[in-house]
């Protein structure tokens, strides 16, 4: 795999295509995930909890993820892209220009994700990329959700030492 500096804006942008990479490999969302979301969320809606009555009222007839757990789940769902962004101090989640949750996600489905690089910008204190991600039911075909999440690249903090982050390793890539 192609290693790019967060810094090398013109290499990252020859990286922009049209074209989505390949699926990433499957990401299981259990019912007890589900349940976990709903604890922390406080969102404790019937349709994603109670699996009887899911089972009985729902026109999904089983429980379905949240759409924000699905969401939150893209950093293990990283699809694409034969580049990896290197030596920044962070990564930092810059927010999301578009969300659209098209179908559910039933309680046991697996996610897998495909990305493009969309566009990259150069910002006062790093580099923006720009990504578009889509994300289906593995083995269903159809979409879940699309997204085009917004990571901001900052350079590593001068005298912060040689760890993980200063030398932006696999382990803190969103």
């Amino acid at each position: 795999m192609k290693t790019i500096r967060f810094d090398d804006v013109e290499a990252l942008r020859a990286e922009i295509s049209d074209d989505f990479g390949p699926w990433s490999e499957p990401v299981e969302v259990s019912q007890a995930m589900i349940d976990s979301f709903a604890e922390l969320s406080g969102d404790r809606n019937w349709i994603h909890v109670d699996v009887e009555r899911s089972r009985q009222e729902s026109p999904f007839g089983q429980p379905i993820a949240h759409g924000m757990l699905t969401l939150s789940l893209f950093p293990d769902l990283p699809g694409g892209g034969d580049f990896e962004v290197t030596s920044y101090g962070n990564a930092t989640n810059y927010g999301l220009d578009r969300v659209r949750f098209i179908s559910p996600v039933p309680a046991g489905a697996r996610l897998e994700a495909s990305v493009r690089l969309a566009d990259v910008q150069r910002r006062r204190g790093g580099t923006l990329l720009v990504r578009e991600v889509r994300v289906r039911v593995a083995g269903e075909g159809r979409l879940a959700y699309v997204a085009r999440p917004l990571v901001l690249f900052m350079p590593p903090v001068v005298g912060g030492g040689e760890d993980a982050r200063a030398t932006g390793t696999k382990g803190d890539r969103p």
